[in-house]
């Protein structure tokens, strides 16, 4: 019988990565099953995912749902031991830097289980975001490191991870962006919220920019000034749609608020967007590929390779309207460069690997 792989999802960026590896497996004749911790459960955070990116639908569904850090993580770990016990899987495959990843990481590795981590690698170097916590205690436990970037090579080996565990595949996120292009119509969703020719695109999620009234004050005041010149369409992430409406945002006239958007309407906006406001990682990844200036409201990026292949540049409140400014002036300048193995094909490699990894043991 084939070995058993076992893939934990449970957040939105989780599901894009997911799919070209489940794909890619299932053509070498894997067996595997996929947990849906419930992390996200929003639809169009969550089930629109599994349909529109032809996802099987989860084995198991945790249900947990959201919650503090450690009520969150401590749910998902009790659970997905029962889940692991029960199955007793060969590998366990998790994905980016969510508290799913996490859990899943400690369940397992308890448990003697082998684990693969997509996206290994990745450094801020910013201990107050709970998501680099989340990846350098991962990569610790994990025996497959999948890594997106060169510099997140360098990571691993800078905190002496054996180099046979190192895997350089690619970015399984971007096998699904290239295989959904045809799909991304990039005027319907702006048609249907009345969006004009010229538009941008804000998320906004991070604890250090919308929880701290103290830090949104002065992002809000540089959105609004963009907004003068740009009608911006923002779809509320829902940790952060009190502050958002309490901030006085949504009372600019040329801001839409929207609920969240499912993958194809919202990376239709982006491809069809004068640029992107962000602090979301996955989207500075996004928008190197479609070539969409990417103003990233942060201090640091876990993705440095967006910085020097791809559209992103970071911002402060401070900077942003002129950083605005100049990046769409120089849109039409950029060659188009994409990071290497950012080629639709991460999945067949990180499936190659897997394959091998077992088939070894």
């Amino acid at each position: 019988m084939p070995p058993l792989v076992l893939h934990i999802t449970g957040a939105r960026p989780n599901f894009p990565k997911a799919a070209p590896v489940m794909d890619a497996l299932a053509a070498r004749g894997m067996r595997q099953l996929l947990v849906h911790t419930g992390q996200h459960y929003d639809d169009n955070m969550s089930a629109v995912f599994f349909r529109e990116l032809g996802l099987p639908h989860p084995d198991v569904n945790l249900g947990v749902g959201s919650g503090s850090h450690a009520a969150q993580t401590a749910a998902m770990m009790t659970a997905l031991e029962e889940v692991m016990l029960a199955e007793r899987p060969d590998l366990v495959m998790v994905y980016g830097d969510v508290n799913s990843t996490l859990a899943a990481s400690l369940v397992a590795a308890k448990l003697g289980i082998a684990i693969a981590h997509v996206e290994a690698g990745l450094r801020s170097f910013d201990w107050t975001m709970p998501e680099e916590i989340n990846r350098v205690v991962t990569d610790r436990l994990c025996d497959l490191l999948l890594a997106t970037s060169a510099d997140a090579i360098a990571h691993l080996a800078s905190e002496g991870v054996a180099a046979d565990r190192i895997h350089l595949v690619g970015n399984p996120m971007i096998d699904t962006l290239l295989r959904q292009l045809p799909h991304l119509d990039a005027r319907a969703k702006a048609d249907e919220l009345g969006l004009p020719e010229h538009y941008g695109v804000v998320t906004l999620h991070r604890p250090g920019n919308v929880d701290d009234p103290a830090a949104l004050a002065p992002l809000v005041a540089a959105l609004r000034d963009v907004a003068d010149e740009l009608d911006l369409v923002l779809p509320v992430h829902p940790r952060g749609r009190a502050r958002l409406e309490a901030s006085g945002l949504f009372e600019h006239p040329r801001v839409t608020a929207t609920d969240p958007l499912g993958y194809r309407d919202f990376l239709g906006l982006v491809r069809g967007s004068a640029a992107v406001i962000t602090d979301s990682g996955g989207v500075q990844e996004e928008t190197t590929v479609l070539g969409v200036p990417c103003l990233t409201l942060r201090p640091n990026t876990e993705r440095p390779v967006t910085i020097t292949h791809g559209t992103n540049r970071l911002v402060t409140p401070e900077s942003l309207l002129a950083a605005y400014r100049e990046a769409v002036a120089a849109r039409a300048e950029r060659e188009g460069a994409v990071p290497p193995l950012w080629d639709g094909r991460a999945g067949e490699r990180i499936a190659d690997v897997t394959v091998g990894f077992l088939a070894a043991r």
